[in-house]
Formats: structure tokens, C-alpha cells, sequence
């Protein structure tokens, strides 16, 4: 390709760049606004006084809870999703027993069900259980429903992985459980950089689970508790602007540490399946 082509190559990467990041900029002018320019004024207009107090307003009044729920309870899902998807890819493609494809059939069939089609159903279990009001409930949620997915991810990348490895490790006497955890997890890293970032994305924002099986404003996440700012007669749309950006930012720095690794498994899995 001749520099002509790779001009005009990087100018349609630079101008979609530009494009995508467009909606961000806007949302962020769009958080320093009071409720009058926002409504008189042009939508890409900049503010004519940076109201910085909107975020100090979010997150005396309450969005520091929900934001640190939502922080916990992602993190506590994303370790057990994708602990749980790597230990049954493991059992699945690199040892050998009778009931391993009827185990991964059953995983399969989770890709099938309709994530909110079993909303009163699970309710009626966390209710039997004492669960509602319970952030253990999203968990659990979390971690079933992503299994699947996280599964099928793991499976391609597992399958590649070479079997002398194992049996290098077989010979010197490890044991199954050290070999899992001290040699084939850290193999899977960039593979399990691309599951985190895809469970990140579910779980940070998911809204339904929540909305139904959370009640105490002490156990709300950032997606439900910005309804807060929505009044019956005022709302502070600067206010929610803020709560936005507040809740994009962790998506975009996971984005920004894990790209290169996304990237790495993608193709990895690619070149080697």
C-alpha cells in the first residue's frame, strides 16, 4: 500500500475515532450544565459556567454507595464467572471422563434461555430462601448467567493448548489442582482478559436483576440508583449527566488496561483453532 492509501486510511480510522468519541464529549459538557442551558441553549454548546458542584451534588447524595456496590459486586462475579467457566473448560477439553459432553450440552442450553424469562422463578427461590434484599442474590445471578458465554470463550483457547505441557508436569509429579491453578490458568491470561471485560460490561450494567431483587438503597448499584435524580415535578439532568460519566469511566479504564490482552486472545485463538 503507497502513502496515498495509508493517508486516507488513517483518515477514516481518525474520523470514526472522532465519531465514537464524540457521544463522551458531549455527555461530559452535558454534566456541567444547569437545567436552563441544557433546555434553551444548543445541545453542543459549552456550558457558560462549569457547574463542577453536579458531581460533588451525585456523590454526597448517595452515588458513592452505589458506585462502590456496583464495584464489589462486579468484581465478585467476574472472579467466580470466570474461575468456575476455567476450572470446567479444563474438565471438559483436557481430561477424560463419560459425562463431559453431556455437561457441556447443559452449559449450552444456558446460550438457549432468555436471561429475564426466569425473573419470577429465580425471585421466588431467593424469596424461599431469604435472599431478597440480599446482594448475594445479584451474584449468584451474575455468575449463572454468565457461565455460558464465558464458557464458550474458554473452550476454543483451551483446546489449542499443547498436551505435552501436561504431561511434562504428570511426569515431575504435580498434582491435577496445582497443575490447574500454577501452569494452564496463567497460560489462558489473555484469553481471560477477554471474558473480564465482556462479564465488566454485563454485569456493571445491568438494571432488571437489580431493580427486582434489591430494595435497601444501602445495596443498590449505580444503574438503579440514579433514579433517584428523576423527580415527579424537577429533574437535575446535570446531576444525572454526572452519574453517567461517573459510571462510564470504569468501563473505559478496563477498556484501556485490557485492550492489548483482548486483542491477544482474540487472535491467539484465532491463529492457533
Amino acid at each position: 500500500m503507497n502513502r496515498i492509501g495509508y493517508f486516507f486510511l488513517y483518515a477514516c480510522l481518525i474520523a470514526v475515532a472522532l465519531f465514537q468519541i464524540l457521544p463522551l464529549i458531549w455527555l461530559f459538557m452535558f454534566s456541567l450544565k444547569s437545567n436552563a442551558e441544557i433546555f434553551a441553549g444548543s445541545p453542543f454548546s459549552l456550558p457558560s459556567e462549569f457547574r463542577w458542584e453536579n458531581y460533588q451534588k451525585v456523590w454526597d447524595g448517595g452515588i458513592a454507595t452505589y458506585f462502590f456496590n456496583s464495584v464489589w459486586i462486579t468484581v465478585v462475579a467476574i472472579i467466580l464467572t470466570v474461575l468456575f467457566a476455567s476450572m470446567a473448560a479444563f474438565a471438559i477439553t483436557r481430561m477424560r471422563w463419560k459425562l463431559s459432553g453431556l455437561v457441556l450440552g447443559l452449559f449450552m442450553v444456558g446460550l438457549m434461555i432468555p436471561i429475564h424469562s426466569a425473573l419470577i422463578p429465580l425471585y421466588s427461590m431467593f424469596l424461599s430462601v431469604s435472599l431478597i434484599d440480599n446482594p448475594l442474590a445479584i451474584v449468584l445471578t451474575y455468575t449463572a448467567y454468565n457461565l455460558p458465554i464465558t464458557l464458550m470463550i474458554l473452550l476454543g483457547f483451551y483446546y489449542t493448548l499443547p498436551h505435552e505441557i501436561e504431561e511434562a508436569a504428570v511426569i515431575d509429579g504435580c498434582s491435577v489442582n496445582r497443575m490447574f491453578f500454577r501452569i494452564i490458568l496463567p497460560m489462558t491470561t489473555p484469553i481471560m482478559a477477554t471474558t473480564i471485560v465482556i462479564n465488566m460490561i454485563y454485569n456493571w450494567n445491568e438494571f432488571v436483576f437489580v431493580n427486582t431483587f434489591i430494595s435497601s438503597e444501602k445495596y443498590k448499584t449505580l444503574t438503579v440508583g440514579i433514579q433517584n435524580f428523576i423527580g415527579q415535578y424537577m429533574t437535575d439532568w446535570g446531576a444525572i449527566g454526572a452519574t453517567l460519566i461517573i459510571s462510564v469511566l470504569p468501563i473505559i479504564i478496563a477498556f484501556i488496561f485490557f485492550s492489548n490482552k483482548v486483542v491477544e486472545g482474540i487472535s491467539s485463538s484465532a491463529v492457533k483453532g
